[in-house]
């Protein structure tokens, strides 16, 4: 089974992929759109998903530190109900803490310039969201 994983952010929506196996998590792009525009982010994903035969979707949650949920939380919520409505495909929450302070800590460390750090965030976080879910499954 194919999964796709997303890291939605205000401006930004990083796509990761599985291998058919669902093994393996792969990075794919960086959606862009204007700032909380969620029906553009929408017509983009909804493309990836059918041009990489996704089969399930993973939608990176924030949730804060100590478990509470805040405004980022209802935002992605409001992009889950949008998904489902619009494509017959489960969406699974999973949870992203942490995700993007791990994926700079990674990227520094591998001694990425600021701006390839900036430009490859979220779509590593997809990544990153993508093979912990589906680490989690084995």
């Amino acid at each position: 089974m194919r999964y796709i994983g997303l890291d939605l952010g205000r401006r930004t929506c990083g796509v990761a992929i599985s291998d058919l196996t669902g093994t393996i998590a792969t990075a794919v792009d960086t959606v862009r759109f204007r700032e909380n525009d969620l029906q553009k982010c929408l017509e983009c994903v909804i493309m990836l998903i059918r041009e990489k035969k996704a089969e399930k979707i993973v939608l990176g949650y924030p949730i804060n530190m100590n478990g509470t949920l805040g405004p980022q939380s209802e935002y992605v919520l409001e992009f889950k109900k949008m998904l489902e409505d619009a494509i017959n495909l489960e969406v699974i929450l999973y949870d992203e803490r942490l995700t993007s302070v791990e994926v700079n800590k990674i990227m520094i460390s591998a001694d990425l310039s600021r701006n390839k750090r900036k430009s490859k965030v979220d779509t590593l976080a997809a990544t990153l969201i993508l093979q912990s879910y589906l680490d989690s499954k084995r």
